[in-house]
C-alpha cells in the first residue's frame, strides 16, 4: 500500500499544529490525523474518538512500525513544506522513537488539550 497524497491544515493552537489526511493507491482516504508538538518534538496522532471514561481510542492505525514511520515520515514533510509555504519555516523537530524496539514514544500526557480528531 503506497502513500499517494497528503493533505494538511495548519492549526495555531498550543500543542495541535495540523490536521492531515492522507490518501492510499488514489483509492483509500484517512481523514482526522493530527499534528502534535510534544514535549519530545513533533508526532503524528492517529484519527481517534473520545470513550466514555474519557481516554481516547484510535479509530485507523498502522499494526507495523515500518507503516508508522512511513505515514509519520510524509505527514511531517507535508507538514514542513506547508509552514514553509505560510512563511513560518523553522525546522521540524521530530519525536524519536524507541531505539530498541522502534515503537513511537508514550504521548498520553502530550495529547492532553489536542481534542479528538475533529476540524477538517
Amino acid at each position: 500500500m503506497n502513500i499517494t497524497e497528503v493533505r494538511i491544515t495548519l492549526r495555531d493552537e498550543e500543542k495541535l499544529k495540523a490536521f492531515a489526511s492522507m490518501t492510499f493507491d488514489d483509492c483509500f482516504v484517512v481523514r482526522g490525523l493530527k499534528v502534535i508538538n510534544g514535549s519530545q518534538g513533533y508526532f503524528v496522532s492517529m484519527p481517534s474518538r473520545k470513550r466514555k471514561d474519557g481516554s481516547y481510542q484510535d479509530i485507523a492505525h498502522p499494526i507495523n512500525n515500518e507503516m508508522r514511520k512511513e505515514i509519520e515520515d510524509k505527514v511531517l514533510d507535508a507538514f514542513e513544506q506547508e509552514l514553509n509555504q505560510a512563511g513560518g519555516g523553522e525546522p521540524v523537530r521530530r519525536a524519536e522513537a524507541d531505539e530498541d524496539t522502534g515503537a513511537a514514544p508514550p504521548r498520553d500526557a502530550d495529547m492532553e488539550g489536542a481534542g479528538p480528531a475533529d476540524g477538517e
